[in-house]
Parts: C-alpha cells; structure tokens; sequence
C-alpha cells in the first residue's frame, strides 16, 4: 500500500514546539505515562588522564544527549563507566502522536503506557543519531573506543516468563507465545520465530513423505534386478585411474549399487513434484499465517521508511530528510563487484574438483587396499569435507565483501539492509550450492572416454559416475555437508555464548545480591515510578554487560542459515529424500537453541517494529523456482530415470509392447556399458599391460566403461541420442506441469483470510470515524 506523505500541519507544529498558540500545546492525546527505568545503557572504560581526545569526546557526546533532555545516570565501577540513559515522556508523546496522523500504523488513541520495547527503539535511534561538534556519531564512537558497548535492558520478570515457557529444552515440543516473543523482542523477531514454526510444521508432510520414498527402495533392496545383474555380474571394468589402479569387477560394487537405489527410483519423481508444489503452498499459507498476526498486532499498514521519518522528527524537529539517491556509476561498479565474487567463488568449486581428482589418485595409489578399492567414494567424502571447510571461510569472507559493497551503494538503512540480505545471500548460495551443481551435472559427463579421456593440466584424469549412476556422489555430498553443517553449527552456535558467557563471570568479581527493597519493586508488576538504588542498578548493568553481544544482524544470520536449509530441502531433494526429515529434526532442537539464547545468553536485541520477513519473501519465492528448475534437471539429466524409461520401453525385453517372462529391466545394466579394446593403438597408449591384468591373475583384452558409444570408432551411439532427446522432453514437461502446479495453488489459496480482511476493513473504520468526530468536535468548539 503505498504511503503518503503529509505536510506539517499548523497543528503539528504546535505539538513539536515549533508554534504555540497562547503558550499551550493544542494535542487531543492523553498523556503518555511511562515507568521510571532506563531505556539503555553505554559502557566505557575509565580514562585517567581528561585531557585525552576519547574522554572528550564522551563528556561532549554525554552532555549533548542532555540537551535534548535525556536524563543520564553516570555509575563508575572499577575500570567502567556506566551510563544509563531515559527518555523524557514528551518524546514518547510526539512519536504517539505522528503515528496517529501518519499511515505507516494503527495505534490505539487510549494506550496511555508506551512499552518498554517502543521506548528502546526510539531512545536507540536518537543515540545513533546524535552527533557531536566534530560530526561523530555514536557508531562512529564505538569504531573509536571512546565507548566500548551499548545495550538495552532485559525486564527481569518477563525474562523469567519467557524462560519458563518457551526458552528451555524441556518445551521443545510445546507451541511458541508468539505475543509474548513480540512485546519482548519486538515484531521482527517474533516474525522469524513465527516463520521458523511454522516452516517447522509444515514439514512433517515433506518428511513422512521422504521417509516412504526411501522405505520404498529399501524394500526393493535384494529383489530389484538392477541390483541382481550388478551384484552377479562378470563384467570386468576399466580401470579409474592411471598407472596403479587394475581393471575391476563390475561385482566389486554390489553394495554400491544398493545405495544407489536407495534414492534413484520411481518414487523420487514424484517426490521432486510434490516438493516443489509443497514450496509454493508453503509461502501461500505462510502469507495467510502471517497475516492473522500482524493484523491483531495493528501493524498491517506498517512502513519502515515512514517510521524512520518520524524517528527523525522526533529526533530533531528541524530536521532534512534524507534524499533518495541513486548513481548508475556506484551500481555498474557494485554489479561488476558482484560478477568478480561470484566468478572466484565458482574458481573455488574448480579448485574442489582438482582436489578430489589428485585425492583419488593418491587414496588409488596408497598402499591401503580398501581405500585403494573405494578411491572414488573416499575422494567425494574427503571432498565434502574440505568443502564444508571453504563455506566456513568464505562465510566470513562473504560477511566482509556484502558490507563493503553496500557502502559503496551508501543507500538508508532499510535499503542497505535489503541489499545486504541479497548480496550475503547470493555469496552464501553460490559458495554451497556450486560444488554440487558440478555433481549433479557435470561429473562423469565431461571425463571423456578411453583413449580420449580429458584430464586437468594433461596428467589427471577427471572423475567418473559409478555404472549404477551419479545420483549417490550427489546424495554423498549432500549428506555429509547438510549434517556437518546443522550438527556443528549448532554446537558452536550454543556452546560459544555459553562459553563466553562464563569466562566473563569468572573473570569479574561476583555480583552482590539484592537488597529487599528493590527486590520488591522489580517484581512488582503494577507500580511505576520507583527507582532501583545505585547498587541493584549497577548490579543490573552488570549482569546485562556480561551477556555476549548482539547487532543490527544477529537475526539475519539466523535467518540466512535456515532459508540456506530451506535450499537444501527443495532444491536437490530428488537426490537426497531424507533432507526434509533431516531439516525437521534439525529445526525442533533450532527453535529453543535460538530462544534459549536470545533471552539467557545474549543481550538484547533492540525491538523493531515490521509486518513482513521483509526481502527473505522474495529471496524465498526465487528458491521455489529454482527449485523446479533444479529437481527437473536432476531427474531428467543426473538419475538414471530417462535411460530405464527409453531401456523399458526401447531397448528391453518389453520393448514394443511384448510379454516375456524376463523382467522388463532384465539386461539394462549390460546394455548401459560399453566396451573398450586392447587391441586398439589409443587404448594401448591409455593402459599399461600391468593395469589390464584381472584379479583372477588373467591379462584382459577388453574391459567395459559406462557410456553409449561404438565398440568400433568409440562414436555416440543412436540410444545416447535418443535419450538425450527424451531427457530434455522431460525436463520441459516436468518444469511447465509443476510451474502451472505452482500458478495454481498460488491462486487458489488467498493471501489473508477473510476473518483479517474484514477486521482491517472494520478498524479502518473505526479510525475514520474516530478522527471524524475528532474533527467536528474542534469544528464545533471554534467561535
């Protein structure tokens, strides 16, 4: 909805200070009464020496919030100074009142007690926003040490509440008080708990559903013929490497096979439909869900650049707004930026696959048979591995580049933060997601074949696909990234602000306990206006400085990891059906992980006020897309769906419509294979004589590789071209089914019910008839 913006009426002006009339502010709004406590606190360290720039520059910045009436507690405790900071009630009053005559939000005319967490949000920006003589500001100040934290309180009895019913263990399987996390921490938090439980909930579908599919292979575990003609096979295979490794039995890999199955089967198909359909349904009623909340929080019309503009007034009633700026030179440099990291990122994915190939042939010439034997499959793991490895890194690295760029855009901060999501997150996706692409649809199609085998730098022979197919490395990789990923971060993502946490109570000396007296007001819930003494206000400070700190991206790093997860459990499930139930596991433990350490080991974030995800909604949408893109590519291109369907239906013993007693499948595993002779001059110069002796202790004189191509002339076959055919008939046809799929739920399923569309109506009108009785009774009370 778009806002409109107004000019300063005569009335307004008179309510900022600005023009009186009789000397008496003209305002219809009851008087705001708030508790006597302190909105924020600045810590510094004690300075010595007060002709030091840093202490004057405390005392200047300190004496310019006093200007603007702020009251200042200054609380010197061994080597810190702690400031405590309030907020008179007419700023809380003028904020009221320019939300009433704004559009951005609905706000009740007889809420006389403005909540603690709308008083931090304010308080919080007019301490960003006052500068002193020299033009720094308070970000400035603490890049320059001058202060060395800043933080807002927790309300001790609430915090308490929370913990109890929501940020312990013991609740994991028990509902969120999303209302409570809301006048807490404010409604963008509570929207990404919201978002995560409900995303929770809605995969328990995608996770029982995946665990069928992969019952559903084991129980063709030993009955399948696939499996029977590998695990019987005499076929002997050419060998995988060069120099050390032998020609192989295709039985050797029996086990392999089995795996394979495991998740390359008819029922991944149709998984792969159902979970891209699923994707979008899940935003579909995420918007519903979304919609009964802020609806009842009256924050549906809410606008953060309109807020922002009120902060300003609030902060300054002569203030300029800030212009909005754009410069196609700043843009055409952030976008060649973006190339160039993207382009390295994509140089590291080269640089995995150099690994894995030098890894194979060392684990195929190390002395260890079993490792010899598995070179491959050690050589994925490993890889998988050292990938994680480079996520963790370039994370970091990802963190630094998005930040940099942004300021280079030098944009507001609501913008700056929607880049700053898109860039992290395009840097984040590519640094996951590129390795596997390379998986999924380069590997074993680009290595060539014998006598014409591609290799890097002229010495290392490219990777090859298992002749069961190459949908279990993608499974592999998969596997081992999704679970490193969840089980580590987790444990580091508890365990380091525990850690930190207790260092810092051992290292300081212990808290004294409080007095009675005090201990009565802050438990009592009802009575405002009574103060803490100096020592159980510095004991709060204290207590609050301790606790590991937080920033305006605390939440985004929590919502970058789960819309990563999210990724993994769309994008490539057709190759890995048991991410949804891994992701579901992952997210129960999640949920209370990040309670339990918002509200016990960290401090706390300041309230903002939305009624959206903000860009994580667009960022989510392109994932489904992706995703129907990606799993129809993974189907119709990496499984060996096609080749059985084309082998069914083409090549096999049910080939045009005859009835046999042999299964349909009989003989496919043969037919896939094709066969590389010793008495061909390029396959002399591949292998050795050492390397074509079978371990029967017989010289071979031919071995077999997968691939369709003449025995003859090693040309691509008529088969390989039909079902190169089929293969992107399929991929369209998969794509524009689940698109229109897609189009369809969208439509169908309303983006707000119509309780929340009729209450909107109903409270719009109300306020219009409130302000027009507003108007009529000034109307009537002029001479």
């Amino acid at each position: 909805m778009p806002v409109h913006r107004r000019q300063p009426s005569i009335e307004l002006l008179e309510f900022m200070g600005v023009v009186k009339e009789n000397g008496n502010d003209q305002t219809s709004l009851p008087p705001v009464h708030t508790p006597l406590s302190y909105d924020y606190v600045l810590v510094a360290k004690t300075i010595d020496c007060q002709q030091r720039e840093a202490f004057r520059k405390q005392t200047e910045y300190i004496e310019e919030l006093k200007r603007k009436n702020l009251k200042v507690t200054k609380i010197i405790d061994d080597d810190l100074v702690f400031y405590g900071i309030q907020a008179p009630k007419e700023i809380f009053e003028k904020y009221r009142y320019l939300l009433k005559v704004s559009d951005a939000c609905n706000w009740s005319s007889d809420q006389n007690i403005v909540p603690l967490s709308t008083r931090i949000r304010i308080v919080h920006f007019i301490l960003n926003h006052t500068p002193i003589r020299s033009g720094e500001n308070l970000r400035n100040l603490m890049k320059m040490k001058v202060f060395e934290a800043r933080f807002c309180l927790h309300e001790k009895r609430k915090q308490r509440e929370l913990k109890e019913s929501w940020a312990r263990w013991t609740a994991c399987l028990q509902g969120q008080p999303i209302t409570a996390v809301r006048n807490y921490f404010g409604e963008k938090v509570a929207l990404y708990y919201l978002w995560l439980g409900w995303y929770t909930y809605l995969l328990i579908a995608p996770a029982l559903i995946g665990a069928i599919v992969f019952l559903y292979g084991l129980a063709f575990f030993n009955s399948s013929p696939l499996i029977k003609e590998v695990c019987e096979a005499d076929t002997v295979m050419c060998p995988l490497c060069d120099k050390r490794c032998k020609v192989w039995q295709l039985s050797d890999t029996c086990t392999y096979a089995k795996v394979s199955l495991l998740f390359d089967n008819e029922g991944t198909v149709l998984f792969a439909m159902f979970m891209a359909v699923w994707a979008t349904l899940f935003l579909e009623f995420w918007k519903r869900h979304r919609a009964s909340y802020v609806c009842e929080w009256k924050v549906s019309d809410w606008c953060e650049e309109e807020e922002e503009l009120i902060l300003e007034i609030v902060n300054n009633a002569n203030c300029e707004p800030k212009k909005y700026k754009h410069s196609y030179l700043r843009s055409t440099l952030v976008l060649i930026c973006v190339t160039i990291m993207i382009l390295v990122i994509i140089g590291l994915t080269h640089a995995l696959v150099v690994f894995r190939v030098i890894v194979a042939v060392l684990l195929a010439e190390g002395s260890w048979e079993f490792l010899s034997n598995h070179s491959n499959s050690g050589a994925m793991m490993l890889g998988a591995v050292f990938h994680y490895l480079i996520i963790t890194i370039m994370t970091r690295i990802n963190r630094i580049v998005a930040m940099k760029l942004c300021e280079i855009e030098e944009t507001s901060f609501a913008t700056t933060e929607k880049s700053f999501t898109v860039k992290m997150f395009t840097f984040q996706f590519f640094t996951y997601f590129s390795s596997l692409f390379y998986v999924a649809f380069f590997l074993g199609r680009i290595n060539g074949h014998p006598g014409g085998y591609v290799r890097i730098a002229g010495k290392w022979r490219l990777e090859e696909c298992h002749p069961s197919g190459c949908l279990t490395d993608l499974f592999i990789q998969m596997a081992i990234i999704m679970v490193l990923k969840q089980t580590i971060s987790n444990v580091f993502e508890f365990a380091g602000p525990w850690f930190s946490r207790w260092l810092k109570r051992r290292n300081t000396k212990k808290l004294q306990r409080k007095c009675a007296h005090c201990y009565l007001k802050d438990e009592s819930e009802g009575k405002y206006g009574a103060e803490l003494c100096e020592n159980c206000k510095l004991r709060d400070w204290l207590s609050n400085y301790r606790l590991n700190d937080v920033d305006s991206f605390s939440l985004f790093h929590e919502f970058l990891e789960m819309v990563i997860q999210f990724s993994f459990t769309t994008i490539f499930v057709a190759a890995f059906p048991l991410a949804p139930l891994l992701a579901l596991i992952n997210n129960v433990i999640e949920i209370r992980l990040d309670a339990i350490k918002m509200v016990t080991l960290e401090r706390r974030l300041v309230p903002k006020k939305t009624n959206d995800i903000g860009v994580w909604i667009n960022v989510l949408e392109a994932i489904g897309v992706l995703a129907v893109i990606a799993n129809g590519l993974v189907i119709g291109v990496s499984s060996d769906f096609i080749p059985r369907l084309v082998y069914h239906y083409r090549y096999g013993p049910c080939a045009n419509g005859t009835v046999t007693d042999v299964d349909c499948m009989a003989g496919y595993i043969n037919n896939s294979l094709s066969i590389a002779r010793m008495d061909d001059k390029n396959i002399l110069n591949e292998f050795s004589s050492y390397q074509m002796v079978a371990p029967s202790g017989l010289n071979v004189s031919y071995c077999s590789y997968k691939d369709y191509r003449s025995n003859q002339d090693y040309s691509l076959t008529p088969q390989y071209w039909l079902i190169l055919a089929v293969r992107f008939a399929f991929v369209i046809l998969f794509e524009h089914v689940v698109v229109i799929c897609k189009f369809i739920a969208a439509w169908f399923v309303p983006s707000a019910p119509i309780q929340v569309k009729n209450d909107r109506l109903f409270d719009r009108l109300k306020r219009l008839k409130e302000e027009l009785s507003s108007f009529e009774a000034r109307h009537h009370s002029d001479p």
